[in-house]
């Protein structure tokens, strides 16, 4: 028995699908991202070595979703950035409004950078998949282009966002 050719990656085949069905139906697309060094967002605003990060057309210039590397400019405290993330560190891409989405698994080669010296007290980790709706991610680029604050931790429903599964 013959083993059926391997392929590409279906992961940016299906965050393209999932951006245009956020555009298309007046949704925000959000990714999040697993960061280390092959990543390059602003640094201030990784927490626990992920960043979600807001790629609908109104926050971005630019954006390109190819087939190794996400691309675009957003703005992050008023300062415009170039952000570089390579497709295999998305872990998950949902509409901002109502969650729904998709989740992917962490990257399978770490970077060897990111493991020699780990920052104390961090460890990644992966997304966390519930039931709530109307959460605003941490370090998002707002829909305006500039992040948004971070929730209050002690607010009810505050934290982060949510995926919602669908059959």
């Amino acid at each position: 028995m013959t083993a059926a050719p391997q392929g590409s990656s279906t992961r940016p085949y299906l965050l393209r699908a999932l951006h245009d069905w956020c555009t298309d139906n007046g949704f925000t697309p959000y990714i999040a991202v697993h960061v280390d060094a092959s990543v390059q967002v602003p640094p201030a605003y990784v927490k626990n070595d992920e960043i979600v990060l807001n790629i609908g057309f109104e926050a971005t210039s630019g954006l390109e979703i190819g087939n190794e590397f996400i691309a675009f400019r957003a703005r992050f405290g008023g300062v415009a950035r170039d952000i570089v993330v390579p497709v295999d560190h998305v872990v998950a891409i949902y509409a901002r409004e109502n969650g729904q989405g998709m989740a992917f698994p962490m990257p399978t080669e770490p970077d060897e950078a990111a493991h020699e010296a780990p920052p104390a007290g961090s460890a990644p980790r992966g997304l966390r998949l519930a039931g709530s709706e109307a959460e605003a991610p941490a370090a998002a680029a707002g829909d305006e282009g500039q992040p948004e604050p971070p929730p209050d931790p002690s607010a009810p429903g505050g934290g982060r966002p949510a995926l919602k599964r669908i059959k």
